[in-house]
């Protein structure tokens, strides 16, 4: 047991760290091969925050563990949500001024209900994890069609700034792509192999682990950007990098872990506890930022009311893995 906490603590530090180094050398290659700010924003920097849960996903489904798959991505989107932008709008309130943000958040609202509706019947069948893959790079296309065409947006200025911040030479740059993304494999075996040892001792479903230990240390990569990001004045970056995230675990953290390993036997509380908690967060985030009442924001109450949401979820869990003993 303590040397798979040990593997926990260590798979984590090195995720967040290495996710950080790609993120930095794929943004810095891009900016080098010419790519616009805004485009760099939106796919690459969006992808590589997403790349924790993407291959800590993929790993737990090579090595027969989908529940810890799918656990991961629906306990990041709830973690992103109710925990990130909660935590985030209580200390500073989040405004949105980009229309790219706001078109984003409908898209989502819809993807979520799309991979229920999958999952309604118990299973995850490869063809559907296809569709959700397909529903994937049609999100890329969509993202570079935006980012094309969205020049004087209110967050390519933004980017374009972070980007001079991170800048670095093109040899350096190709280096941390290639190593961050070894590390990024070798921190996400030692950290799945951790989970599914504890899970396995303590007599608790996968799934769970997912939802909560798992899912917690994959989002720290969000976690840092979008309270950076909040605390610049940048605050569509902060919510369109939750909002990119959550769109981009749903559709490829689900759907690389389904076409590796269809799931023929989805436990019901995804549908009757998890499912909900994602939609539910989904829908109060639409409605805070969405802009309903003229300029989009999320205030401190409703950051503490998306926190509160976290917290509460979080405590159900753990009440059932203390009643799992």
């Amino acid at each position: 047991m303590i040397l798979a906490v040990l593997a926990i603590i260590a798979g984590f530090a090195l995720l967040v760290w290495s996710a950080d180094r790609f993120v930095e050398g794929a943004a810095a290659t891009a900016t080098h091969a010419g790519m616009p700010p805004l485009l760099i924003g939106m796919v690459i920097v969006g992808f590589g925050t997403s790349a924790p849960e993407m291959v800590v996903s993929a790993m737990a489904a090579l090595d027969g563990s989908p529940g810890l798959a799918l656990g991961n991505a629906y306990g990041s989107n709830i973690a992103n949500t109710g925990l990130i932008l909660g935590f985030t709008a209580l200390m500073i309130p989040l405004a949105v001024h980009s229309k790219i943000v706001r078109k984003e958040l409908p898209l989502l609202l819809a993807i979520s209900c799309v991979t229920g509706a999958f999952l309604w019947n118990g299973s995850l069948e490869r063809w559907e994890s296809w569709v959700l893959l397909a529903g994937f790079f049609g999100l890329i296309g969509w993202s570079i069609y935006s980012a094309l065409t969205g020049k004087g947006d209110m967050i390519e200025g933004n980017i374009a700034s972070e980007l001079e911040t991170h800048a670095m030479p093109l040899g350096k740059a190709l280096f941390w792509v290639a190593a961050g993304l070894v590390l990024l494999i070798a921190s996400s075996r030692l950290l799945v192999w951790g989970a599914v040892t504890i899970a396995q001792q303590l007599g608790v479903d996968d799934l769970v682990i997912g939802l909560t230990i798992v899912a917690l240390g994959t989002s720290l990569p969000e976690l840092a950007a979008t309270v950076i990001a909040a605390r610049k004045g940048e605050h569509d970056i902060a919510i369109g990098n939750v909002v990119g995230s959550n769109m981009f675990n749903l559709l490829a953290v689900v759907g690389i872990a389904g076409a590796i390993a269809p799931m023929s036997n989805v436990p019901q509380e995804v549908m009757t506890r998890d499912w909900p908690m994602v939609v539910g967060l989904t829908v109060a985030l639409f409605v805070f930022a969405y802009g309903f009442r003229g300029q989009g924001r999320i205030n401190r109450w409703e950051g503490l009311a998306l926190l509160l949401a976290y917290v509460a979820y979080t405590a159900y869990l753990v009440v059932e893995i203390s009643r799992a003993q």
